[in-house]
């Protein structure tokens, strides 16, 4: 039978500072866990943002070609900007962030010669600008050509 002694043993205690060393690995870890992990949420929250400026800037233009030929070339008629909310189903104080757009309307340009159905085109070009929550800015463009022969007349 094997009697133990009251008096722990030495070699199984651990030294103070092999304690702190395991300590501060753990917190490093810890730190990099929850720093990859933050990283990762704000690149969602980027995605997201472009998404959604994405789908404003094709809300856009799909509306402009529904318009006719009279609408297009008429001054006043297409909005030329125009603000919207990163959530408009949400109450109005939680919608998120405003994306601020213009839309600049012009005559195509070509390179070398002008072909002669140049004056029955139209370019354009919706700039969409916002700033997100940690104060970074950002621009999105996006560009497209309506005809007066086009896709509008087909629409009943």
């Amino acid at each position: 039978m094997q009697i133990r002694s009251a008096i722990p043993n030495k070699r199984a205690a651990t030294t103070l500072v092999e304690t702190l060393i395991a300590v501060s690995i753990i917190a490093v870890m810890g730190a990099g866990i929850i720093s990859s992990i933050n990283y990762g949420l704000f690149i969602m929250r980027i995605a997201r943002e472009n998404q959604r400026a994405t789908q404003i800037m094709l809300e856009r233009l799909e509306v402009l070609r529904l318009y006719n030929w009279q609408q297009v070339t008429n001054t006043g008629f297409v909005p030329t900007t125009f603000t919207e909310a990163y959530d408009p189903t949400a109450p109005t104080n939680n919608q998120g962030i405003v994306y601020y757009g213009t839309l600049n309307i012009s005559s195509p340009v070509f390179s070398g010669t002008t072909p002669s159905y140049a004056h029955f085109m139209r370019q354009f070009t919706i700039t969409l600008r916002w700033t997100n929550a940690g104060t970074v800015s950002h621009t999105r463009t996006l560009t497209t050509y309506v005809s007066k022969d086009g896709v509008q007349n087909y629409v009943f």
